[in-house]
């Protein structure tokens, strides 16, 4: 089990180095076009080679590369090319908004999905077929329309939810959770339609194994059968699809941040592509990076502890 998870972790750090090193090369690979774009496209020749070196682009790749990843560990991310602010100052205030919407999100996807998806596939019926209808409807719609269409409802017509802003839980608790509660339904209706899906085909695979039927003809109850055997036996795929959730909300965030006006890092990554803000971009892309190989880790962990099958002595 320890050879396993010492695995997880080289294999999670392994992408981390090789997607921060892959988004440095695409994002400080032109040196010349990142000083223009700070200076602006009227700025001359000479003005455009003096900020190239003040930003420290004259240099080697692999060697800047190498300044920012060694400064990245210390928790220093520089500092925005616009605003002069630092990035990790800047993304302090931000990551908790986005990660509110993740984890809410997230936890309420995994009690519904697997409600709806063992109901499903326990009951059959036109409980499964409207399941399987509800999940082709969730999964075809974006969440940014979803988000839309939540606004005109519960904001514009009937008036009970904000539509935009963002309350800090510090100052009202009531004001915060009224503030999330569009962007998280905006998000949770894609997530449980395909989580629930795949629950549910996993459960149907389990329900369909031998010692399943050698239980029942035992005489051991449904409900025994269903909590103790069938669900710990699905919980393999279904934590893999919660996994693979998370990097769908986390790319749902950065539409659903800019309808609902959240200060979150969607949309501090979306303002700062929009100006070349490079350091921005990449202590965006950095945080998401490790947010997705941190649940990916949890999720190996937990299919490890809960599947013998998983384990390495």
């Amino acid at each position: 089990m320890m050879l396993t998870l010492l695995k997880n972790l080289a294999r999670s750090l392994a992408v981390l180095l090789v997607v921060t090193f892959a988004t440095f090369t695409l994002m400080f690979g032109n040196g010349d076009g990142i000083a223009r774009a700070v200076l602006g496209l009227n700025a001359r020749p000479e003005d455009v080679q003096r900020e190239v070196v003040t930003l420290g682009l004259d240099q080697p790749l692999l060697v800047q590369y190498w300044h920012w990843l060694r400064d990245a560990v210390t928790g220093d991310l520089g500092e925005s090319f616009y605003t002069g602010q630092s990035v990790t100052e800047a993304l302090s205030s931000r990551v908790p908004v986005t990660l509110a919407l993740v984890i809410i999100t997230l936890l309420l996807t995994v009690v519904l999905s697997v409600l709806l998806g063992v109901t499903a596939a326990v009951k059959g019926g036109w409980v499964d077929r409207l399941l399987q209808f509800v999940t082709v409807l969730g999964t075809a719609i974006p969440s940014f329309i979803i988000a839309i269409v939540l606004v005109f409802t519960f904001a514009i017509a009937w008036r009970v939810l904000p539509a935009t802003g963002y309350v800090t839980p510090e100052i009202s608790v009531s004001g915060w959770a009224k503030s999330v509660t569009l962007p998280v339904l905006a998000l949770l209706v894609g997530a449980v339609a395909s989580a629930a899906a795949q629950f549910r085909t996993a459960v149907l695979d389990t329900l369909g194994r031998d010692y399943i039927r050698t239980l029942r003809a035992r005489g051991i109850s449904e409900r025994h059968v269903i909590f103790r055997h069938v669900l710990r036996n699905s919980a393999g795929p279904g934590l893999t699809v919660l996994s693979l959730t998370t990097l769908g909300l986390l790319g749902g965030a950065v539409f659903v941040e800019q309808v609902f006006a959240l200060p979150g890092m969607g949309q501090l990554a979306n303002q700062s592509a929009q100006v070349n803000d490079v350091p921005m971009v990449m202590g965006t892309v950095l945080v998401t990076i490790v947010i997705v190989l941190v649940v990916n880790f949890l999720g190996d962990l937990a299919t490890t502890v809960l599947n013998p099958k998983a384990r390495i002595r």
